[in-house]
C-alpha cells in the first residue's frame, strides 16, 4: 500500500529493521551534523534492553534545545527506557548518546528526571517541602546544607504548581494529582536545562493537566528542553510542539500534528489501533510502563499500594 509517506506495508512485522520501518518526516532533510550540533539530546544507532530482551534498537534522534517534545507509542514500546538512557540510568548495548554536549550522566546536575513510578514510601514522614528540596541536593553536594537560595527555589517551585499551601503536608496524605504537582515542583526547584518526564499528566484531572502543561510550556519559552512520555494523543497534538513516535525504534519524528496522521498511528500502534468511520481509536493501557530494572519497587497511590 502506498501513501504520501513514500510507501509501506501496514502489516509488516513491528520488529523489522529500523530503516525499513521508519516513516519519512520533515526531519530527514536536516543534515545529521547540523542536528547534532544544535541538539540537547542526540542518539545515533542506539540499541538497549534488559537481560537478553531488546527494548530499543537502532534509534536515531536529535532533540533541539527549547523543544517541548512528546514521546508516544504503545505499551512496551520503549518510552520509559528512552528516558532512562537520556538520564544515564541505562547504558546502551550499541550506539552513541550525547546529553547536553556530554556522555549521559556527565551533566546530571543540569537534568531533572521524574520517573513514572516514584521510588517513594508514601508512609515515610517526609513533607512536601522536603520532597521538593531534594531537587536541590545534586547542586548542594554532600557537605552543604540548604541555604536561602535553596529555600527560595523550593518556595517558587511550589507556587508555580499551586502547592505552596501544602508545604508542611506529609507526602502520603496527598492525592495522585497533587503528588504529580509536587514531583514536578521538585524538578523545577533543580532549575535544570533538561526535563525528562515519564507520564507527567497521566491519571490527573483536566485542570491539573492544563496547569502542568502551562508550566512546561513556560519552561521551553525560557530555553529549557522538555521531553515527556504520554499516552494522551490529544494532549500530544494540542499542547506539545513536537512528537517522537516510537515502537522499539523511531517511527516518526516531527511536528506534533504527526500524531493525527493515520499512517503514523498505524505504524506506531499496529493492532492497538482501531479505525472506525475514518477515526482512529487507541486501545491501550495508559498505566503500563516499561520493564523496571531488577530490584526496582514502585509505589503509586494508596489505592494501588494497598488494594
Amino acid at each position: 500500500m502506498t501513501d504520501r509517506f513514500g510507501g509501506f506495508d501496514p502489516h509488516a512485522h513491528p520488529h523489522d529493521h529500523a530503516a525499513e520501518r521508519r516513516l519519512p518526516t520533515v526531519d530527514e532533510a536536516i543534515h545529521p551534523g547540523h542536528a547534532r550540533a544544535h541538539a540537547d539530546v542526540w542518539l545515533s544507532d542506539v540499541s538497549v534492553g534488559y537481560g537478553d530482551r531488546v527494548a530499543l534498537e537502532h534509534v536515531d534522534v536529535a532533540i533541539e534545545a527549547g523543544s517541548l517534545l512528546a514521546v508516544v507509542g504503545p505499551n512496551g514500546a520503549g518510552k520509559s527506557t528512552l528516558l532512562k538512557l537520556m538520564a544515564g540510568l541505562l547504558r546502551p548495548w550499541h550506539g552513541r548518546i550525547e546529553v547536553l554536549g556530554a556522555p549521559p550522566g556527565r551533566e546530571a546536575r543540569r537534568i531533572a528526571y521524574v520517573p513514572q513510578a516514584e521510588l517513594v514510601d508514601w508512609q515515610f514522614p517526609v513533607t512536601v517541602a522536603d520532597v521538593v528540596m531534594m531537587g536541590r541536593y545534586p547542586a548542594l553536594g554532600p557537605l552543604r546544607r540548604p541555604g536561602a537560595e535553596d529555600r527560595r527555589a523550593v518556595t517558587e517551585a511550589l507556587e508555580q504548581v499551586g502547592m505552596d499551601g501544602h508545604a508542611s503536608t506529609q507526602i502520603g496524605a496527598l492525592s495522585g494529582g497533587q503528588r504529580r504537582r509536587v514531583f514536578l515542583a521538585r524538578a523545577l526547584a533543580a532549575e535544570p536545562d533538561l526535563f525528562l518526564l515519564d507520564e507527567p499528566v497521566t491519571g490527573v484531572d483536566a485542570t491539573t493537566q492544563e496547569d502542568l502543561m502551562d508550566i512546561l510550556e513556560a519552561q521551553t519559552r525560557r530555553g529549557k528542553t522538555v521531553v515527556a512520555t504520554t499516552h494522551d494523543l490529544a494532549c500530544a497534538a494540542q499542547r506539545f510542539q513536537r512528537v517522537l513516535a516510537i515502537n522499539r525504534t523511531v517511527i516518526a519524528h516531527g511536528p506534533s500534528s504527526l500524531v493525527l496522521d493515520p499512517a503514523v498511528l498505524t505504524r506506531t500502534y499496529g493492532g492497538h489501533l482501531l479505525v472506525l468511520e475514518g477515526r482512529a481509536i487507541l486501545m491501550d493501557d495508559a498505566h503500563h510502563h516499561d520493564e523496571p530494572a531488577p530490584g526496582e519497587h514502585h509505589f503509586h497511590t494508596e489505592r494501588e499500594a494497598n488494594p
